[in-house]
């Protein structure tokens, strides 16, 4: 590996680390004061993605992996909430990637824009298990926040209950609103 191509994952490195630091922002409409950050969010997402793959029959790796890039890109536009919708267009993440990748070495560009091209896409199993991470992680932390007293989160439960498209995550979401957040340590 040449010192530039070193330099670059480097570099994209302490990009990818600025995703601790940013905040999930649409819940500080609910009245969160400190959110979790998109990196946490994404620490679930992956884990719950390949939870659902596997049990989906698809492959826990590829769901996972795919949804540890689902969100890089807010690295450079910091997390948009919904509401920015008619105000704003929503960047193309296939862009920001590869706005994101293009100093990398060729192995590691392509990799990265192919797991959000494929995310993006909808079409594999591993993707769709990936997106329905991504809302049942939403939902699990909305659960969370109103047992600790937030009591405007309705909104992105129901999101979360409409946008799931797996079985598996389907059931697991109706499961968790008719558990306690803290049912794990009963068990």
């Amino acid at each position: 590996m040449s010192d530039q191509a070193a330099a670059a994952l480097a570099a994209f490195g302490y990009e990818l680390g600025i995703l601790k630091r940013i905040r999930r922002a649409g819940w500080w409409h609910a009245g969160v004061r400190d959110p979790e950050s998109v990196a946490e969010h994404t620490m679930r997402v992956a884990q719950l993605a390949a939870l659902l793959a596997a049990e989906e029959g698809a492959d826990p790796a590829r769901a996972s992996f795919l949804a540890l890039w689902h969100d890089t890109q807010e690295t450079r536009t910091g997390d948009l909430p919904h509401t920015i919708s008619g105000y704003v267009t929503k960047p193309d993440p296939r862009q920001i990637t590869a706005d994101q990748t293009a100093h990398l070495p060729e192995a590691s560009r392509d990799v990265v824009r192919a797991a959000v091209d494929e995310y993006e896409s909808q079409e594999s199993v591993e993707a769709l298990c990936a997106k329905d991470a991504d809302k049942l992680e939403m939902l699990l932390q909305a659960v969370e926040y109103r047992d600790i007293g937030v009591n405007r989160v309705d909104g992105w439960i129901d999101s979360a209950l409409k946008g799931v498209k797996t079985d598996t995550a389907r059931k697991i979401a109706e499961a968790a609103l008719t558990i306690s957040p803290l049912a794990w340590r009963e068990r």
